[in-house]
């Protein structure tokens, strides 16, 4: 299954997955495969469980990152310092 990331919360390492008008499915850390946390907006693929609180995240695995508003045709701005005033 695919959806999109609705929420990450990186304090406690878990967050939740758009379930397109159903209840949110929870994800956790310990589920995610080849990555340490998620972005809002990412693509992932997994395996959907029941479990004691609803549907729980198996075999997290990130399909494709979400476009920041820094990407320009795949390419990232370079960062640039500032001077406040």
């Amino acid at each position: 299954m695919q959806t999109s990331v609705k929420k990450w919360f990186r304090d406690k390492n878990t967050g939740f997955l758009d379930n397109r008008g159903g209840p949110d499915i929870l994800v956790s850390k310990r589920d995610l495969v080849d990555c340490q946390f998620l972005k809002v907006g990412a693509i992932v693929e997994f395996e959907c469980h029941p479990g004691e609180k609803g549907l729980v995240a198996k075999k997290v695995k990130l399909v494709s990152r979400h476009k920041s508003a820094g990407d320009v045709k795949g390419k990232k701005k370079e960062f640039r310092f500032g001077v406040m005033t």
